[in-house]
Order: C-alpha cells, then sequence, then structure tokens
C-alpha cells in the first residue's frame, strides 16, 4: 500500500478536514467541541493558517484525499504567550496506528523549527493512549492534568497536557 503525502493543507482539504473534524465531535470525546461544525466554520479556522510563521496546517494525503492533519494554534490570547502554539492532531478514522500521525507532527515541528516558537502544548482528553503514545514518541513531557475540565456525553473529563520545546 502506498505511503500518504504528507503536505501542507490547501483550501480544497477542508471539506475533507470537517468530515474527519465532526467524526471526532460527535462520537468521541477527543474533542470538546459539542455542535459539528459547518463548511463556513471550517474555513474561518483554516484562514487562520499561513505557509509560514507561527500558525500552519500539514495534511496526509491519500487517493486524493486528506486523511489527517496537524496544526499549531495560538497557545494563549495574551501578547508574552505568542512564542508558544497549541498543537492538534486528528486522523480519519481506520488511519490511527499507521506512523501517519509521526509524519505529519514531524513535518509540523520540521517547519515551526524555521520559525519563532519556542514551545508546544498539547491537551489530551483522557483516556487516549493512542495520543499519548504519539506526544511521548514526538518528545512531549507530561506537564500536569486539568481534574473534570471538559463535560460531554453526560460525564467529566480530564485533560493531560503535554509539552515540549520546538527546537531540540
Amino acid at each position: 500500500m502506498n505511503e500518504p503525502a504528507i503536505r501542507r493543507a490547501e483550501i480544497a482539504d477542508v471539506p475533507a478536514l470537517l468530515e474527519i473534524y465532526n467524526h471526532y465531535i460527535v462520537n468521541t470525546h477527543i474533542t470538546f467541541d459539542l455542535e459539528p461544525h459547518t463548511l463556513d466554520q471550517r474555513l474561518a479556522w483554516f484562514a487562520t493558517f499561513g505557509d509560514a510563521g507561527r500558525y500552519q496546517c500539514f495534511v496526509a494525503e491519500h487517493g486524493g484525499r486528506a486523511i489527517g492533519w496537524a496544526s499549531s494554534a495560538p497557545f494563549k490570547e495574551r501578547a508574552a504567550y505568542q512564542t508558544s502554539v497549541e498543537t492538534s492532531i486528528y486522523l480519519a478514522p481506520g488511519e490511527i496506528g499507521r506512523g501517519i500521525g509521526f509524519r505529519l507532527y514531524q513535518a509540523l515541528f520540521d517547519a515551526l523549527e524555521r520559525v519563532d516558537v519556542h514551545r508546544a502544548y498539547g491537551g489530551i482528553s483522557l483516556p487516549n493512549e493512542t495520543s499519548i503514545g504519539l506526544h511521548k514518541r514526538m518528545r512531549f513531557v507530561l506537564v500536569g492534568t486539568y481534574r473534570e475540565v471538559g463535560y460531554k456525553f453526560g460525564r467529566f473529563w480530564d485533560v493531560a497536557i503535554y509539552e515540549r520545546p520546538v527546537k531540540q
């Protein structure tokens, strides 16, 4: 089977990325969004990325279709946080466990090493051993856990916070 290509995300990818993300909204505790996003919402999200700079998005493409992405976004709004980013990674169901997430994160971090980013943070809704394993493989370390911070599907969920320096 051919390996998926890893490349910068393009606007034409947004419908596939929307489908992937909405799957996680509706079926999992992985994201704390509660309602599926619209295409317009996802286009506004996509508009925050550039080809360079702190906020970027990469996709894995297979068979002409995006099957996952990794992105960086502002960590917090206040100016002193500007050299920190929050990373996200989502794969289409059925694509997990094939090494695609590692390759996506590697592309993202290779790009972030060329810009003024000091630290990256990832929040993982627990339990999620697959995501924890990926973050550890990418040299993230656990810095703390927010207890019962999100409420979805009639229960509270913890979120583990992982951190890593961008330039290693």
